[in-house]
């Protein structure tokens, strides 16, 4: 890991300690690289209450209570899912705000609609829900680093803005 995604985690974790705020996440593609770099920061404790890795519907649908209709009507790499996914993951661990990743990361399971690289990263928090669509263009373990990156930064937009 370079200095400078040492320096976001490192940054996201300080301004969570300052405002006295808590985060879990929801990870799919990712399959637990968010919560991996967001741990990576000693005293992550203090804010950081989990993570809950929904690789499956069944999960996401179970465990975070994705609406089984979301599923359906949008699929699992949506904007709506990776909004359901953080408001689950939110609700699941009783945090002040949560970040989920959904996505393709390839190099199998893409469609014209959604091409391998395709991810959705979603905050939510009590005031605000945010979520960014990417389109990444590396291998599978690449669009896996850049999808947890960009979830680091979207905490880091939303708690600066």
């Amino acid at each position: 890991m370079d200095d400078s995604a040492q320096d976001l985690e490192e940054k996201v974790g300080e301004l969570l300690s300052q405002r006295g705020l808590t985060l879990a996440v929801a990870e799919s593609c990712t399959g637990g690289l968010l919560g991996h770099r967001i741990t990576n920061v000693s005293g992550s404790s203090a804010y950081f209450e989990g993570g809950i890795i929904s690789y499956s519907n069944e999960a996401k649908e179970a465990v975070l209570g994705v609406p089984r209709e979301i599923l359906i009507e949008y699929g699992a790499v949506s904007r709506q899912t990776a909004l359901a996914m953080a408001r689950g993951a939110r609700r699941v661990l009783g945090t002040d705000l949560a970040v989920s990743v959904t996505g393709i990361a390839g190099p199998g399971g893409a469609t014209a609609e959604k091409p391998v690289g395709l991810a959705y990263i979603a905050l939510a928090a009590e005031a605000a829900e945010l979520c960014d669509k990417h389109v990444w263009q590396g291998d599978r373990a690449a669009n896996k680093e850049q999808s947890a990156e960009a979830a680091l930064k979207l905490i880091l937009e939303y708690l600066t803005s």
